[in-house]
């Protein structure tokens, strides 16, 4: 039987930096409300001319030399991003061509916040099949470029960054061992772009009225993702029948300290086995759990054998788990 296991790491963040501190100087909030509410104390923001191709490149090269592989031993590019370079090509093309992973399949995958979970599970299928041997899977996102930097109650949230892990094949019981998707289409207004694509395309009056931002509805946001990613963490361990206190990390979309404090008090989860990013990086969307992922292996946290769970949240609306032993 074959298994998926993650062979290499990365992950890149802008360099320009924006602190509570200076959004005080922008809109009417504190540092203060911000860390309580939060978590959050800084965020970094691409440049103008900086794409999520480009921050997704420099996650890429990180990952490859983390796995000691070229990019032409590449077979599959997956991205998971919700702020592509533009409509078409994917960002997995523009990450191929950047690279010059000539022999790989390229394609993006658009599931919000849990996307790096939903391309996980299908690389580990693809990889399961005998198909591909060596795949790149991407969390990416410049969330700056649809932030609405007037608007109080998203802008202290989002922040660049992208993540990235190469999946490779072996024999040996290591690895990806389950994951879970979730969706509730029923929910969509909660979280989204409501302008931009065929339902709205973009005309003068979609952006006068400002409706290529983020608009969510964080109260219920709130509750709705509490309960979805405790479920979703039950039942990926009871899955594998791995009891949930012998689970060495939990790797959580890093959207909200209260949020992934809450779901933690419901499973009894201590403090030292969540590695946290949000204070430094905000809410990177789908590249924040291959972020924080990245920065417990560069550190030497997580070694071979330790169970590492994976549960994230977001627009759709959808969510995710999944359980790899390292």
């Amino acid at each position: 039987m074959k298994y998926t296991y993650i062979a290499g790491t990365g992950s890149y963040v802008p360099d320009e930096i924006i602190s509570n501190f200076a959004l005080e100087k922008m809109i009417d909030t504190s540092d203060e409300w911000i860390r309580t509410r939060t978590g959050i104390v800084e965020r970094h923001i691409a440049r103008k001319d900086e794409a999520t191709s480009d921050l997704a490149v420099k996650a890429a090269q990180s990952a490859l030399e983390d796995a000691g592989l070229e990019a032409n031993d590449l077979d599959l590019i997956i991205t998971a991003t919700v702020t592509p370079d533009m409509l078409f090509p994917s960002t997995g093309c523009m990450v191929q061509k950047k690279i010059d992973a000539r022999k790989a399949a390229a394609f993006d995958i658009s599931a919000a916040c849990s996307g790096f979970l939903y391309a996980l599970e299908v690389g580990d299928q693809l990889i399961k099949s005998g198909q591909y041997q060596n795949i790149l899977i991407l969390g990416a996102d410049t969330l700056s470029k649809i932030t609405d930097w007037t608007d109080r109650n998203t802008c202290i949230l989002f922040g660049d960054g992208a993540g990235a892990v190469i999946l490779r094949t072996r024999e040996k019981e290591q690895g990806v061992l389950c994951s879970h998707l979730y969706s509730d289409g029923a929910m969509s207004e909660m979280l989204q772009v409501p302008a931009g694509g065929s339902l709205r395309p973009a005309s003068e009056e979609t952006v006068q009225n400002r409706l290529h931002y983020i608009t969510m509805k964080g109260n219920e946001i709130f509750k709705t993702a509490i309960k979805a990613m405790t479920e979703a963490i039950e039942q990926a361990a009871s899955s594998v029948g791995i009891p949930i206190d012998n689970i060495d990390f939990f790797i959580f979309h890093q959207a909200n300290t209260r949020i992934i404090n809450a779901v933690a008090q419901r499973l009894s989860i201590p403090e030292n086995k969540i590695p946290l990013t949000i204070q430094k990086y905000g809410n990177t969307s789908t590249a924040s759990m291959p972020i924080t992922l990245d920065e417990l292996n560069k550190n030497g946290k997580v070694h071979q054998g330790d169970i590492v769970c994976f549960a994230a949240f977001g627009g759709g609306l959808t969510w995710a788990s999944s359980l790899v032993r390292w």
